[in-house]
């Protein structure tokens, strides 16, 4: 998710295949370690609590990062690609091709976990008393797209899953609580990768660590958030595994269209705007700042 300062004309030297090749590689990494403890979780309960999900989380996008950082930039987001290329910091000519390919590392990663957790997916449908695209088969979605709130907290009553249960659990997180959720998330996100991968940080973190502290970053993030949305905040993340979903039997649930909008507000529209605002608060706060401290 980061492009270091004054390493941009490295990255600008890779041809634009091979960049999207590994921001394919990067995302297809992130997103199987990601939601392949998600998997884990939900279908086989491997990981008890929260946090043991987060660290997964953490240990996959640095993995990713320093898989292909001195390819592409490791940017493994679009959310991440669109705040450095308003900010300066990555070529607009390249927007779309990374946008491409971090969906599709998204959706191949998505499809193999598919392919993998299968028996696991029909077994758990069959325990909860719930059908692939109907209500309830959200409790199986969320390995792929993700629900506000967490629909594996309190939607179910004697094993089973309650519609009745499950609504009263949507009304504590309204789709306002949930949109600012994902953008105070991302925002966060965006501005330690701008702060902490700015060489005129004297205090950023040395021998190449940036992708350690990104990937903490991320799991003290998802322990605080995902409750509340399961802690997006990387729109291929979400959409990716939400459009395999949609063709692989979830449908609606997966992909309602405009008559639930979350998935385009809270999921992809709020982390854009989160990391273009985070960003755009360490470019004018912290920035100038390393830069009058150097001098």
């Amino acid at each position: 998710m980061n492009v270091r300062m004054g390493e941009q004309n490295s990255v600008k030297t890779v041809s634009i295949s091979k960049a999207m090749l590994a921001e394919i590689i990067g995302t297809f990494l992130l997103v199987f370690f990601g939601c392949g403890v998600v998997h884990a979780a939900v279908l086989t309960e491997a990981q008890i609590g929260l946090w043991q999900v987060a660290v997964v989380w953490g240990i996959g996008i640095m993995l990713a990062i320093f898989a292909v950082d001195k390819i592409s930039g490791a940017h493994i987001n679009p959310a991440i690609t669109l705040s450095f290329a308003v900010w300066g910091r990555h070529s607009w000519s390249r927007v779309l091709p990374y946008f491409a390919a971090q969906l599709t590392g998204a959706i191949l990663a998505a499809a193999l976990l598919f392919f993998l957790f299968s028996g696991f997916i029909a077994a758990k449908e069959k325990e909860l008393a719930v059908v692939r695209g109907k209500a309830g088969s959200e409790l199986t979605a969320m390995c792929y797209g993700e629900y506000f709130p967490n629909p594996g907290m309190t939607t179910l009553r004697d094993g089973k899953y309650d519609l009745e249960a499950h609504n009263e659990l949507k009304a504590l997180v309204p789709q306002t609580s949930a949109f600012l959720a994902e953008f105070i998330g991302t925002m966060i996100l965006a501005g330690i990768v701008f702060a902490i991968t700015d060489k005129r940080n004297q205090g950023r973190p040395l021998a190449n660590l940036a992708p350690v502290f990104i990937g903490l970053t991320v799991s003290v993030l998802i322990s605080v958030l995902a409750p509340l949305t399961q802690a997006c905040f990387n729109p291929a993340r979400d959409f990716g595994p939400r459009l395999f979903a949609f063709y692989a039997g979830w449908e609606s649930i997966a992909l309602p269209g405009f008559s639930d909008t979350g998935w385009l507000t809270v999921y992809i529209l709020a982390p854009f705007l989160g990391a273009i605002a985070g960003g755009g608060l360490a470019h004018f706060a912290l920035l100038p700042i390393y830069a009058e401290l150097e001098a």
